[in-house]
């Protein structure tokens, strides 16, 4: 009998071992529809070859990912239209009809004998190759040749297709400047994880970035700023004799690049000129388009503007009662529409301050004239006269949702930022609606607690973004286009910190507009946030680690004493604090219960462990904080 137990005992050992070791990594984001793992490897090898049954842009996929293959493992790997698909070693694209994957899914079936990829269009071979990239060891990434590694591919069947055909990022280039170059680098990065749409927002106070060969001052004058560095909003206004070095701008020829550079990896440009407000730059280059007389500059992050309102100080709204700002904006949407191929234009609408139209005489004549009966009534106005200018160039029209104050123009859809009210409200007028609400997408507000973070005036952490749903109750989801994350850049003056401050809430956001609702669970998404900050680290893609780190509840006891209570995104960390000024690591207290703050403790310091390691940044909390947010607490 004791023969016979300990018999049982290792054979049900073995088999726990072996179902373990078939238990392969597959980590990718956003997680597809259906996923079947089974047991074994395909493994890469230097005899490995792509074999493609597909169109012209078939072929620039299968090269595509025949460049990313070779540069990371040194192999030279080829592509071929000849010989079967599933013959062993052979990686194979197979453009195929199959209504259920649509015009971007894809099935990727992997065993140890060979890869298959197979769909309707190129795009979905495309999101297919970014699937099976992601199931190759981390290096894979790598800039420069890995040796001595063993590129192992788990078996895997999977079916996958998107939820939104309109799965977006912003990037805000008039705030600070961002060349070409590392325009094409963002479009590499957002295109990892399947997103098809950049929303560039090429215009605004702070600088006009796009030729208009027509006007030719908005580059030469619009595109040029006094250099400031430092706090944003806390800057000297410029000496108009203080010379204009900070800046730039894409020419024509620049424009036509990027759009091709983004069609190649089948994203499309949604171009914004941000009007009637935000137009400092171009007032600055021409100034009679104003409603207001005077001498204007680009702005260099001084501050022209009062919150809440907005009540402009300086008047940066183009005169919506003056002729010439729409003859202005049809020689722009002219070049702009001959530009971009995409069907949308975004024409901005947002933040209009109407202090100064109220008291001009423009503004009034033309309220007479239109029977207009508020302010609200005259951007509608101008909305309605710049729609009908994009349509004449055979472009739909899209704006912020601020669009629908005073009525909206007949075809425009709605992007809804100041959260989904707009886009829902646009919906329901049977309008179509791209959400990106500030309260889930906006990826220029903190990640993490203000003490450690450059300081903004709202924070929205990783866990939230994740619950970002584009549709919401109510709503018909085929008016709904899909959702896109915003990132405006009046903080961000550089690729590391933009990249910091998208990584890793971008991930959350194409779960949220790829994968089915259902398939999203947090505490999964944060297990494979965690493999892709590996093969960032191998990318050198700058990324925040913030969701490691404490959410501080403070509030007061019944005997006054400051009470901090301490939370966290992720689950099975330990966070260990210090009262004394020294450093504390895991050996030091473990939360376990609100903390009371001793009398004369002037910082309270913390940091999270997991398994003996740090996984978070160490906090320094001031003692002199936490009394001003138990103060506000009380409120």
């Amino acid at each position: 009998m004791k023969q016979l137990i300990i018999s049982a005992l290792f054979i049900s050992i073995f088999f726990a071992a072996t179902g373990q070791e078939h238990q392969p990594d597959i980590s990718i984001i956003p997680i597809p529809v259906s996923v079947h793992a089974s047991k074994g490897n395909f493994i890469l090898k230097n005899t490995t070859v792509i074999n493609l049954s597909g169109d012209a842009d078939s072929k620039r996929v299968s090269g595509y990912l025949a460049q990313k293959l070779n540069a990371a493992t040194g192999f030279n790997i080829p592509v071929t239209s000849t010989g079967a698909a599933n013959n062993n070693d052979n990686i194979g694209l197979t453009l195929m009809n199959d209504a259920s994957l649509g015009s971007e899914g894809y099935r990727l079936n992997i065993t140890p004998a060979s890869v298959s990829i197979v769909a309707n269009k190129p795009a979905g071979l495309f999101y297919g190759v970014q699937s099976f990239i992601q199931l190759l060891p981390k290096e894979i990434g790598s800039k420069s040749i890995v040796n001595k590694m063993t590129w192992t591919v788990p078996s895997v069947s999977i079916s996958d297709y998107p939820r939104f055909g309109w799965r977006g990022l912003m990037l805000d280039v008039s705030r600070h400047f961002f060349t070409k170059e590392e325009v094409k680098k963002f479009i590499d990065d957002m295109v990892q994880y399947k997103y098809n749409l950049l929303h560039l927002h090429l215009t605004d106070d702070q600088g006009w970035r796009i030729e208009i060969k027509s006007l030719p001052n908005l580059t030469k004058i619009g595109a040029w700023r006094a250099k400031r560095e430092g706090k944003w909003m806390n800057t000297t206004k410029p000496d108009p004799s203080e010379p204009k070095s900070y800046g730039g701008f894409y020419t024509h020829e620049d424009i036509k690049e990027l759009v091709q550079y983004a069609k190649d990896r089948f994203v499309n440009i949604l171009p914004e000129i941000d009007v009637p407000g935000h137009s400092m730059a171009a007032l600055a280059s021409y100034p009679e388009l104003s409603c207001t007389p005077g001498t204007y500059q680009v702005n260099a992050g001084e501050k022209f503007m009062e919150w809440p309102g907005p009540k402009a100080l300086i008047d940066n709204n183009l005169c919506a009662g003056n002729e010439k700002v729409y003859d202005f904006l049809d020689k722009v949407f002219t070049e702009v529409a001959q530009l971009f191929p995409f069907e949308y234009i975004h024409m901005g609408g947002d933040e209009a301050a109407k202090n100064l139209w109220e008291k001009n005489t423009a503004i009034k004549t033309l309220m007479q004239k239109e029977k207009l009966k508020d302010l609200h009534e005259v951007q509608s106005y101008f909305v309605k006269r710049v729609e009908k200018i994009i349509q004449s160039k055979g472009k739909k029209l899209m704006g912020w949702d601020e669009i629908l104050e005073g009525g909206l123009a007949p075809k425009a859809s709605v992007m809804s930022w100041r959260g989904m009210k707009g886009g829902i409200e646009a919906a329901k007028m049977g309008h179509k609606v791209v959400m990106s609400p500030t309260d889930f997408v906006y990826l220029d507000y903190m990640q993490g607690d203000p003490i450690t973070e450059p300081l903004v005036y709202a924070s929205l952490r990783l866990n939230q973004t994740y619950k970002f749903d584009p549709v919401p109750p109510g709503v018909d989801p085929k008016l709904i286009l899909g959702g896109q994350g915003n990132l405006w850049t009046e903080q961000i003056q550089n690729m590391r910190a933009l990249q910091y401050m998208t990584w890793p809430r971008g991930l959350a956001i194409a779960e949220s507009v790829w994968s089915p609702k259902e398939k999203k669970d947090w505490n999964s998404f944060v297990q494979r946030v965690e493999k892709q900050m590996e093969r960032m680290d191998v990318q050198q893609i700058k990324y925040a680690r913030t969701m490691y780190e404490p959410v501080f509840i403070t509030s007061y006891d019944t005997d006054k004493n400051i009470k901090v209570e301490l939370n966290t995104e992720v689950e099975g960390l330990d966070i260990h604090y210090s009262f004394d000024e020294s450093h504390p690591d895991q050996f030091y207290p473990k939360y376990t219960v609100p903390l009371i703050i001793p009398k004369d403790v002037a910082n309270l310091k913390l940091i999270t462990y997991r398994d003996g390691k740090p996984m978070g940044r160490q906090i320094n909390m001031p003692v002199e904080e936490l009394k001003k947010r138990a103060e506000r607490n009380k409120k």
